[in-house]
């Protein structure tokens, strides 16, 4: 018997319509899959609600792979694989496996020779670094700085060295609850001329997307308050 096919499945950013963002192969590919992984069934249940599943969605089978996830138990997960059902991959929002743990299923589904097929979707980082104007020909991610003082500061100095040094855009996203706190830190820590890039709720009715430098975001920190933001500072 045949494996199944991983699939990738990007899914929204935040509450809009999936046609809105996801193509219609996408679509297709996840409407007709029985078998799903996710960070949270709930969060995936509603995904798939909204992306018009026609089963009853009691009846589809949806593990979890979180930080929870011992790495014994990923092995598990390739079961329905094995057997030959197609799987589908879902982050909470945006595409899987990028800054999501999801990234480890896809590597043993590598190890195991087991064929993954990457959708068509929308992710936070790209859209972000497109739309900075810090230039897209070298970037690096760094998921979350540090939350708290002086390893934050730190970290902002070493990635502006970096943008500097290796003319790559150094970008990084934050948590909503964060997101003010670390516009404020980038502020008073970057050099004045240094170009810093803010992403909020992007893809979404209220996105807010603009690039200045570090003195002009000053006390401006309410601008992305309780949004999801990836950050980006230019060298």
């Amino acid at each position: 018997m045949s494996t199944g096919t991983l699939y990738l499945i990007p899914v929204p950013l935040g509450p809009i319509a999936a046609e809105t963002c996801l193509p219609p192969d996408t679509l297709t590919v996840a409407r007709r899959l029985e078998y799903f992984v996710a960070e949270r069934a709930k969060t995936a249940r509603a995904h798939l609600k909204a992306m018009g599943h026609p089963r009853p969605l009691q009846e589809l089978v949806i593990a979890e792979l979180n930080e929870h996830t011992k790495a014994g138990e990923i092995v598990a997960l390739l079961e329905p694989l094995k057997a030959g059902h197609d799987v589908g991959l879902m982050s909470e929002a945006g595409c899987p496996a990028v800054a999501d743990p999801g990234a480890e299923l896809v590597k043993a589904a590598h190890r195991e020779n087991i064929p993954v097929a990457p959708l068509i979707g929308p992710s936070s980082i790209l859209l972000a670094l497109m739309g900075s104007g810090l230039g897209g020909q070298r970037f690096c991610f760094h998921g979350y700085l540090p939350a708290k003082e002086p390893e934050r500061a730190q970290k902002v100095r070493e990635l502006e060295k970096a943008a500097r040094k290796d003319h790559a855009t150094q970008l990084f996203i934050e948590t909503p609850y964060r997101s003010a706190a670390l516009l404020e830190a980038l502020a008073a820590t970057l050099a004045p001329d240094t170009p810093v890039s803010v992403g909020a709720d992007l893809s979404l009715p209220g996105q807010f997307i603009r690039t200045a430098s570090a003195k002009n975001w000053r006390g401006k920190s309410e601008t992305v308050k309780d949004r999801l933001v990836v950050f980006g500072i230019g060298g």
